[in-house]
């Protein structure tokens, strides 16, 4: 292939351009905001950093090893495990290998059962030596819930721990998504790190895109894609600018945009959302988790909050303390009812503190933040080949939900037309 349009500048269609411009092909990737990053963008204003809600870098993914610069990221990581949160306590349940400051708190957690947590032990030594791939197929299409119950896990652990991390994780707190996405994640938290770049999780579509236009792709934003048509000479792509006719187009889009200009039946609609509050602090105010996320036992209001500061100092000025705090699904109550609520909460997990001086800083909706992924979901998705003619798609709907998802989805989409 010459020429190529790639349509849609977030992680995918910056991989897929990336790849094929670096095979010789003349690529133009249009994106319709200002921005390049899809989901994975970030804001900063008055010395803080915003992402698009509530974000996470996996660093054992195989994708984003080999597409991304870590050390050019300056990655900051969480504490593995977390603390969880009840009114008037918390505990803490920790990777004793991550954090062995944490060690007796762990034992002594009760939470938990002892059970679960050997159980947990041996579910990563299980899983290490599983292909990654491998991991989504391995076992019955069965929820999470249903493969941590097969396993011996209490309703405890499920309650307290597995319900509200893997909810921030799937944005499914009913563990009712399909057990190959945990089993993958787990595997990832046990071989790597979580972590945030430095100046935010928007760094790394800046890095992909710097790649790209290295690579030899043109990137041009505020540039919205409307039509896209096929024949026996190539691809014609209707733009704001004007028509392009090209030998062949990535389609990187979200969901609903790839199936209007694609005609695909299969890609997912049923999605899910989010809402993120950033909540600023004066001074430098610890919160005895460290470097951890604290999760809400006992309720959604909110799911999780997380140290953000206290992870990547970057991330807020030097006499400030950034938290973030995350609800599940999209509530109706607005921005300053939710403040309340994760604020009547926070002093609900630390009732010897004061929250009067927080202050709500933003508030991220993301109506589409995942798409659903069901019990056998994966048989279910398109292939990226499924468009007529010289037509493919990249996103992490062809894959699974997720930053490797959609990093994966853009090589093997240049692939494809290689």
């Amino acid at each position: 292939m010459t020429d190529v349009v790639v349509v849609g500048g977030g992680l995918a269609g910056l991989v897929a351009a990336r790849h094929l411009a670096a095979d010789g092909a003349d690529v133009t990737l249009y994106e319709a905001r200002e921005a390049v990053g899809g989901r994975v963008r970030s804001v900063r204003e008055d010395g803080f950093v915003f992402d698009r809600g509530f974000q996470v870098l996996f660093t054992a993914y195989p994708a984003a090893r080999r597409e991304l610069d870590y050390d050019e990221l300056d990655l900051r990581s969480f504490t593995g495990g977390a603390t969880i949160a009840h009114p008037n306590r918390r505990t803490v349940l920790a990777d004793p290998l991550d954090s062995p400051g944490d060690i007796t708190e762990t034992l002594f957690n009760t939470d938990v059962t002892l059970g679960d947590k050997v159980r947990l032990f041996r579910l990563q030594r299980a899983l290490s030596g599983v292909d990654d791939e491998a991991l989504f197929d391995r076992g019955p299409r069965e929820s999470v819930e249903s493969y941590l119950v097969g396993r011996g896990f209490s309703r405890d652990f499920l309650d307290n721990f597995a319900a509200p991390f893997y909810g921030g994780i799937t944005l499914d707190r009913s563990l009712s998504t399909d057990a190959g996405v945990f089993r993958y994640t787990f595997k990832m938290l046990g071989e790597g790190q979580t972590a945030v770049p430095a100046r935010g999780m928007g760094a790394i579509s800046d890095q992909l895109a710097d790649r790209a236009r290295r690579a030899g792709a043109d990137i041009r934003l505020g540039t919205a894609v409307t039509a896209l048509d096929t024949d026996e000479d190539g691809v014609t792509v209707e733009t704001a600018d004007g028509t392009v006719a090209a030998d062949a187009a990535v389609v990187a889009t979200d969901p609903p945009t790839a199936a209007d200009l694609t005609g695909v039946d299969g890609i997912p609609t049923e999605t899910r959302g989010c809402v993120t509050q950033y909540y600023g602090l004066p001074g430098h105010v610890e919160l005895d988790t460290g470097k951890k996320i604290l999760l809400n036992a006992d309720g959604t209001d909110p799911n999780q909050v997380a140290p953000l500061s206290a992870v990547a100092p970057s991330y807020a000025p030097d006499d400030r303390t950034l938290l973030s705090a995350t609800w599940l699904g999209t509530p109706e109550a607005d921005d300053g009812t939710l403040f309340e609520r994760g604020r009547s909460t926070l002093e609900s997990w630390y009732p010897e503190r004061r929250f009067d001086a927080m202050e709500l800083l933003r508030t991220d909706r993301v109506d589409v933040a995942q798409f659903d992924q069901l019990p056998g979901f994966r048989a279910d998705l398109p292939a990226p080949d499924t468009p007529d003619g010289p037509v493919v798609l990249a996103g992490d709907y062809t894959r699974w939900s997720s930053i490797q998802g959609a990093l994966e989805s853009g090589r093997v989409a240049a692939a494809l037309l290689e």
